[in-house]
């Protein structure tokens, strides 16, 4: 089953008729100002935690309330997961999560200790985003073709970080070693952050991850993103081409970003923080920064989240099925 297409003008839209009902005075707080906790379940510096710290003063702005960024690190967001399970479903506990999490995780492992569909809900999505394979400095490659020609000079060997094991990126890296009979080994980081710090110290020639991990880096020359998922080219990087026009089909559908809570949670909490959210989206400068990190911005209501994370899990579990894989 594809994913169900939600353009986004309709994500606009949608999220500015939220929006509009609270323009005026902040949204009445959670729980009596009791601080509102953001689980982030990577660490600080990369991606994931620069959208979440971005989108936090918007989120306190509208909510009346204390909005901080509480990194769970490790495992893949896997912590942070059991975290929200356990924690009081009365709304000041969020989780701002993208698809590894929700929807490959519980995949790949036996017991990963969450269940998305029982001890979540969503709450509201705000983004789309692809993955991409970026080369450090240390590489001669500005292209694609220019990497696996290089690594063939290097034996047919090479490794390429990850951020996470048993993710999206690690299957990309499988794929891309067998189209192009490469040995390549996916090599995994406890997040984005420490694998770009390997590739700006020329520790590993290559990583996979998303384009927020690498954009700001890719804008400074200090890495080149040479491929991204997706069916189409990406607003921000031009002149990279797809997955696909590589000749490596497989990889259009692109990953979500949302925020989520307890299973439990009252509809009128879930409710103000997706209208919350609406409204922070609705302001230029918060929907820019967005962009510019290479996201697709739109506002998803819970229900619309819920249905993208739901068909996105099932296109992966062919693609993990087919791969052979078998969950640890």
């Amino acid at each position: 089953m594809p994913l169900l297409p939600t353009s986004r003008r309709t994500w606009l839209k949608t999220g500015l008729a939220c929006a509009a009902a609270g323009l005026g005075a902040p949204l009445t707080a959670l729980a009596d100002n009791r601080t509102v906790k953001i689980l982030v379940g990577f660490p600080p510096g990369g991606g994931t935690d620069a959208i979440a710290r971005l989108l936090a003063e918007p989120l306190r702005e509208a909510l009346g309330a204390p909005v901080i960024v509480d990194n769970r690190a490790g495992a893949g967001g896997q912590l942070a997961a059991q975290a929200l399970k356990a924690a009081a479903p009365d709304g000041t506990t969020l989780f701002l999560s993208h698809d590894h999490t929700i929807s490959i995780l519980p995949q790949v492992l036996r017991n990963p200790g969450f269940d998305p569909a029982k001890d979540f809900v969503a709450v509201a999505g705000f983004a789309t985003f692809v993955n991409a394979l970026a080369v450090s400095g240390g590489t001669p490659a500005k292209t694609y073709r220019d990497f696996v020609a290089w690594v063939r000079q290097q034996g047919g060997k090479a490794n390429v970080g990850i951020p996470a094991p048993a993710s999206v990126p690690q299957f990309l890296v499988q794929s891309l070693a067998k189209r192009q009979q490469l040995d390549l080994v996916a090599v995994p980081y406890r997040g984005s952050a420490p694998m770009m710090a390997d590739m700006l110290g020329n520790q590993i020639p290559a990583g996979v991850g998303s384009v927020p991990d690498f954009i700001e880096n890719h804008k400074a020359g200090k890495v080149q993103i040479v491929g991204v998922m997706g069916r189409t080219r990406q607003a921000i990087l031009p002149d990279v081409p797809t997955f696909a026009e590589l000749g490596i089909p497989g990889f259009e559908e692109v990953p979500y970003y949302g925020l989520f809570a307890p299973a439990g949670t009252p509809k009128a909490a879930l409710e103000q923080v997706s209208a919350a959210l609406a409204k922070a989206l609705a302001q230029p400068a918060v929907r820019d920064r967005l962009t510019a990190m290479g996201l697709t911005v739109g506002h998803m209501s819970g229900e619309q989240l819920a249905q993208r994370e739901r068909a996105y899990t099932e296109v992966w579990a062919r693609i993990i099925r087919d791969s052979g894989f078998q969950p640890q």
